[in-house]
């Protein structure tokens, strides 16, 4: 974490990097807040019967990307193009168009690309097949990946950037509980990048540790 952190700079906006601030989501008060005290682990890993393997992945990841659309819906008119330049937490995240080049854009931009190629995908028969018969495509655990990953840095960002929003609202609790069920699940079927996701690794610790040593095995994967 220490080598991660040591890259972290002022913004271009202005505001302090998230090594440089308090993070208030880190605090007690706030990390002990939960919808529902129910064991999530146990739900991650029971797969019910009769469902393909890939249908769970592909069941969890439609769930996550519409609560984490609607989680990020609650803050998006703060994340402005004057407040949020850059898609940053730590590092910084950048999108690339279909050509592979790299895309300048604001935080606002980003998540906008992210939810739009997000869609686009649950919604491609060829991708996520609905209809009997139709199986998945052999690029199908690599394409959730990257769905994950995108949702992992919206996360990432409403956490760094927009947590005060988010506690004025009074919907943190609903946010802790999201990212414990997707962290989880990610884990649980190696979805997430390690090295990636260190950014958050404080509060992946803290929300999600206590369960089965679920931290502990984050760390060994």
């Amino acid at each position: 974490m220490d080598w991660l952190m040591g890259k972290c700079k002022a913004k271009p906006n202005g505001r302090k990097s998230v090594a440089e601030e308090k993070k208030v989501y880190l605090e007690p008060e706030y990390t002990k807040a939960r919808v529902t005290d129910f064991a999530f682990k146990e739900l991650v890993v029971v797969l019910p019967r009769e469902i393909d393997l890939n249908e769970w992945p592909a069941s969890n990841t439609t769930t996550f990307f519409h609560h984490v659309n609607l989680q990020y819906s609650t803050i998006s008119e703060f994340c402005t193009g004057d407040a949020c330049q850059t898609m940053a937490v730590c590092n910084q995240y950048h999108w690339y168009d279909e050509r592979g080049r790299k895309v300048k854009c604001t935080a606002l931009q980003y998540v906008d690309f992210v939810m739009s190629s997000v869609q686009k995908l649950l919604t491609d028969e060829d991708v996520f097949p609905t209809k009997y018969g139709h199986e998945f495509p052999s690029s199908f655990e690599s394409l959730v990946k990257r769905i994950c990953r995108y949702l992992f840095h919206v996360f990432a960002h409403i956490y760094s950037e927009h947590f005060q929003e988010t506690l004025a609202l009074e919907l943190y609790v609903h946010l802790n509980t999201l990212y414990v069920h997707f962290i989880l699940f990610a884990c649980e079927f190696h979805l997430l990048d390690l090295k990636e996701n260190a950014v958050m690794d404080d509060l992946t610790e803290v929300l999600c540790g206590g369960a089965s040593g679920t931290h502990n095995h984050v760390k060994e994967r």
